[in-house]
């Protein structure tokens, strides 16, 4: 009998220890529930290459012991768009909007995006902060990552960039020519570069109008103007505030080096930016990112990256700069949400941002830019300069068949520079495709 009772005990005892060494292992190791989970992660290879998701995948799995299977391609939609029209999805997506596939602003469009408002309240894998607590305001309260206006967050806002009007400073100053504070000025200019057959302005892509547009309309008619048109409120394409904005890009096509149609295209872009570096044409709209994707490049004697934001309407007014962000998202359809979710905490951690620092992708957390240096401390500091930030975008609508964005408002910019539309022509497609879109907000 004692040796039963003793027995018992023994093993009661072996329960109790082996219970409270799981205990111990839960608190020692907060990710023990996803032991043995593989996620897929697909990221846009970008100007920032694909080195650095390599490293912060490595970073996320010593941390949290989870395995990434990581893609990455600068055409990432053709490599990914097959296998989700099949039903596979990867677990999470990098993938800003914008593009010219509109793959985001269709899974928007088709409430295919998981909602990650909780995300916001995690703690950062590594660290003892909320995501919330480490992302910069205002970055989770706009369009761009709370598409549906209802107070959720379905993007993760990522790589931002003060977007602008980049130039060579050493062609200003070896003209003597001061960067125009007012769109009178900027058109003065103009008519000066023209005399020494140097354009002052091109563009990448139409796709760059996106943040151009949307300062140009903040600094046009302020935050109250952006709101009502990007929410195609019936009757704004015929204010006088709109009206402005559209006869700044008709005669702004007028100053435009003639070769920047043909090369506006996702494969012959880098010519136009060439441009600049070839004292060509003096602006074009970018992103910080146009330092790291031109680095090879050759350029004038004496170039210098320079960048503005967009001139005021009149003396005295606000000249604004768009703030542009990557996005990262969660398809509906992933298998692995709650541990994709734990990755997307898990990019805003020191670990994970430094490693982004270094290739110059740099995101939207606190205090980061106290660790920049280089060209960087003059970008991200455009806003202690005078300059506002413009952050925002059209709001989503249900989709339209043959009805997008960026071919309504922004493409038809390389037909006004080639002169094969009108601007009013350019407007009333604005008109009548803002109806339909305001028939169909979500």
């Amino acid at each position: 009998m004692k040796k039963r009772i003793f027995s018992s005990i023994l093993a009661t005892s072996m329960i109790m220890t082996s219970l409270a060494g799981l205990s111990v292992s839960a608190e020692e190791n907060p990710y023990a529930a996803y032991e043995g989970t593989t996620i897929s992660v697909a990221a846009l290879e970008s100007a920032y290459g694909s080195e650095m998701w390599t490293q912060v995948c490595e970073a996320f799995t010593a941390e949290t012991g989870i395995e990434v299977e990581l893609t990455t391609d600068k055409n990432l939609e053709d490599v990914i768009g097959p296998s989700m029209q099949g039903g596979e999805y990867p677990d999470v997506i990098h993938l800003a909007t914008g593009r010219e596939s509109a793959l985001t602003e269709q899974f928007i469009k088709g409430n295919m995006i998981a909602e990650i408002t909780d995300v916001l309240s995690m703690t950062v894998p590594g660290e003892e902060v909320t995501v919330a607590d480490k992302i910069a305001g205002g970055f989770t309260d706009t369009a761009l990552t709370n598409p549906y206006g209802d107070g959720s967050t379905y993007l993760a806002p990522m790589f931002y960039s003060p977007c602008g009007l980049f130039y060579n400073k050493g062609l200003l100053e070896e003209k003597g020519w001061e960067v125009p504070a007012t769109w009178d000025e900027m058109w003065e200019l103009g008519d000066k570069a023209l005399e020494e057959e140097i354009y002052l302005f091109t563009y990448p892509t139409t796709g760059y109008f996106d943040a151009f547009f949307y300062a140009l309309m903040y600094s046009v008619g302020g935050p109250e103007f952006f709101n009502k048109a990007t929410n195609y409120e019936e009757g704004i394409w015929d204010t006088e505030e709109a009206q402005t904005c559209f006869d700044i890009v008709a005669k702004l096509a007028t100053y435009t080096n003639p070769i920047t149609p043909a090369q506006a295209n996702d494969q012959d872009f880098t010519q136009n930016q060439q441009l600049v570096l070839d004292n060509k044409a003096i602006f074009m709209p970018n992103g910080t990112w146009i330092v790291g994707e031109m680095a090879d490049a050759p350029r004038a004697d004496g170039f210098e990256w320079g960048m503005t934001a967009l001139p005021a309407v009149e003396a005295g007014g606000d000249g604004y700069s768009y703030t542009w962000f990557e996005q990262a998202w969660i398809p509906a359809g992933a298998e692995n949400q709650d541990a994709a979710k734990l990755f997307l905490s898990f990019l805003y951690s020191d670990t994970a941002c430094g490693i982004f620092a270094q290739s110059g992708a740099i995101q939207p957390v606190l205090g980061i830019a106290d660790k920049l240096e280089g060209d960087n401390v003059m970008f991200y500091s455009i806003y202690d300069n005078g300059a506002k930030a413009a952050m925002g975008n059209f709001a989503a609508f249900e989709a339209i068949p043959g009805v997008e964005i960026r071919p309504i408002f922004f493409d038809p910019v390389n037909s006004l520079v080639e002169g094969t539309i009108t601007e009013q022509e350019w407007i009333d497609g604005i008109k009548a495709a803002s109806d339909q879109m305001r028939a169909n907000l979500k």
